[in-house]
């Protein structure tokens, strides 16, 4: 028995037979690399577009919010966690892309524009929103990607001639090492996608980790386009960080107020 390399994300794991890989839903079948959550979903439900957070991108209107399994980092403060990393696909209910498709033509009329790959991290299922957003957008609608943009360029720009906006969870600097990543693979996402589709950032504001950060990550947005905007959101305690205390509020709009200083649309998110 052989083993195979998945080429999908950074972690380029070297797959046994019927083994999976760091996301645990990419698996070796006879030599060929699968994705076994293809058509699983763990969620669907027309969103504000706001709540992907996208601000700045047909704000008012709606999206179809699609939600897969697994996931190819390991957040300690996952809020979805259940889906991501702690899931059973045993009874998930199966769309295949002509049904996603039809469902967001269905939902027009609620004020859907479209399909945002979403919840988990849709991107280690690249194959499944290839097929679904050629047909959304065959359809006239819009393909939207929440992502923490972990993957390798080739299956990126296959797919992001489909895609119409992304946010893109940057998480920090060197704190990507404690979640099994690097920033830099997520920089590259984030050069590849802008001047292509519509880009928005966010950064979660975690007390004691990646505060001291946010200076430098709005410098290195300004310097692709100062126009991108950054929503930074306020931690509240998840998962792991369960017993941690979370972002004050003061916190928060004291790093807006420094990121503005080099991007002109800075968000205070998660401030209820």
């Amino acid at each position: 028995m052989s083993s195979v390399r998945c080429a999908v994300c950074p972690h380029n794991c070297l797959l046994p037979e019927n083994g999976a890989g760091f996301c645990g839903v990419r698996e070796n079948q006879n030599g060929n690399v699968v994705y076994t959550a293809y058509g699983k979903v763990s969620a669907v439900t027309l969103d504000p577009i706001e709540k992907k957070p996208l601000y700045m991108f047909h704000p008012g209107t709606k999206i179809l919010s699609v939600g897969g399994f697994g996931c190819n980092l390991r957040c300690p403060f996952c809020q979805n966690h259940s889906i991501s990393m702690e899931y059973d696909m045993t009874n998930a209910k199966t769309l295949l892309p002509e049904q996603v498709a039809a469902l967001a033509r269905q939902t027009v009329p609620d004020g859907n524009i479209g399909v945002a790959y979403t919840y988990n991290e849709p991107l280690i299922g690249c194959e499944f929103v290839y097929d679904c957003a050629r047909l959304v957008r065959d359809a006239g609608l819009r393909n939207v990607l929440v992502t923490n943009g972990y993957i390798n360029r080739e299956p990126f720009q296959t797919l992001l001639p489909y895609i119409d906006a992304m946010n893109i969870d940057l998480k920090g600097l060197d704190f990507y090492k404690q979640l099994g990543g690097a920033p830099d693979p997520v920089k590259e996402t984030v050069r590849l996608a802008h001047g292509t589709c519509h880009v928005e950032i966010t950064t979660l504001v975690i007390p004691g980790e990646n505060e001291d950060d946010v200076e430098e990550l709005a410098k290195w947005i300004a310097g692709l386009d100062p126009d991108i905007p950054l929503h930074l959101s306020r931690f509240f305690p998840r998962y792991q960080y369960s017993d941690r205390e979370p972002a004050s509020r003061e916190t928060v709009l004291r790093l807006c107020e420094i990121a503005g200083k080099y991007l002109k649309n800075v968000f205070a998110g998660n401030m209820a």
